[in-house]
């Protein structure tokens, strides 16, 4: 997961009885899995006395900045929108290392071609 960022946030406070997802996160972030995959990853902790929600800031390393609410925020939730950014950045990158344009543009009429090897849908299966 630090794979695809350069820093982590972490904000919240100790005796604030919603800080599960920020804990759990934190511990992910601590593995040695999670740190071997990108030890340059900066993972920062702000301990607030304040009254302030439990939030996670994430960096990827193309710069784009996310912040989560992490007292409506399940962990999971969290880890698993990281990878899909994450998967669409490495694609990103291999389209763009081949000299290929990135996005990707697809011409309407391709999108409504057939594949071969398929059949095309009766009228009526379209409109179940």
């Amino acid at each position: 997961m630090l794979k695809f960022l350069s820093k982590v946030k972490i904000e919240f406070n100790a005796l604030d009885p919603r800080t599960a997802s920020c804990m759990e996160f934190l511990a992910q972030c601590n593995s040695r899995k999670a740190k071997e995959s990108n030890p340059a990853c900066e993972v920062e902790i702000k301990r607030k006395n304040v009254e302030h929600p439990p939030q996670i800031t994430v960096t990827f390393v193309n710069g784009v900045e996310e912040a989560f609410d992490a007292t409506s925020t399940p962990v999971h939730r969290i880890t698993k929108m990281i990878l899909e950014k994450g998967q669409l950045l490495e694609t990103e990158q291999m389209f763009r290392e081949a000299g290929e344009q990135w996005p990707v543009i697809i011409p309407d009429e391709e999108l409504s071609q057939h594949a071969p090897g398929t059949k095309p849908r009766k009228a009526e299966e379209k409109k179940q």
